[in-house]
């Protein structure tokens, strides 16, 4: 599999993404958005919150595979395997980007 040369903001969300939810709060612009699992997340401490929770319920490792470009959203798909129903999945993660941040985030099979 070949490496990925994904957006710095980008990266840096994957990378969090296996630290802690301060570090993935920090990944987005103020007003940010997150649309998962049917929820909406508005808002830096509603961001650290769903990762907070997801985190307790499951253990996981997104590793992505695929980046395309559509105007200002990127849409990346990474296989995900973890203690949760359904694992392997490949999800996509469609992000828009916004001074150097994550504006918004939607996560979806």
């Amino acid at each position: 599999m070949k490496d990925l040369k994904l957006p710095e903001p980008i990266a840096a969300y994957f990378e969090a993404d296996t630290q802690n939810a301060q570090a993935v709060a920090r990944c987005f612009t103020r007003d940010g958005l997150v649309l998962d699992e049917g929820r909406t997340h508005s808002g830096l401490s509603a961001i650290e919150a769903w990762k907070t929770d997801s985190s307790a319920k499951y253990t996981y490792t997104a590793k992505p595979h695929t980046l395309e470009n559509q105007g200002r959203k990127y849409i990346v798909t990474a296989r995900v395997t973890g203690n949760f129903p359904g694992s392997p999945v490949d999800l996509r993660y469609s992000f828009t980007l916004e001074r150097s941040r994550i504006a918004t985030l939607e996560i979806a099979p």
